[in-house]
């Protein structure tokens, strides 16, 4: 059987050593490190995490290569997915994670 097929009925059966450090290993060696990581930021966006799920998943990204224009393209890329609402809830949040604080600047612009 092939390997995918194996790890989709492993996950399917909710195998406790595929769903923990296996499962990480294996998409980063599959889809490489950065994309992988963009990948959990994308899913991030999609559960509405908190805050400090979005400094990990950022964190995590940047350590894996990924640059801040990329960061913000996956947040883009969801947009048909999650929503237009969802995205913009995810904004200020990843932004900070990037360093930037959107919400201070948007205030700076008012007179």
């Amino acid at each position: 059987m092939d390997d995918y097929k194996e790890r989709l009925r492993g996950l399917a059966l909710h195998d406790d050593r595929l769903l923990k450090d296996e499962c990480t290993t294996s998409s980063s060696a599959v889809l490489g490190s950065k994309t992988a990581a963009l990948v959990r930021v994308a899913a991030t966006v999609a559960v509405d995490a908190a805050p400090s799920s979005f400094q990990h998943a950022v964190a995590h990204a940047l350590a894996a290569g990924a640059q801040c224009a990329e960061i913000v393209a996956t947040l883009e890329a969801v947009v048909p997915v999650t929503g237009a609402t969802r995205v913009v809830a995810a904004a200020p949040k990843l932004a900070l994670a990037l360093g930037y604080d959107v919400e201070d600047a948007l205030e700076q612009l008012d007179p």
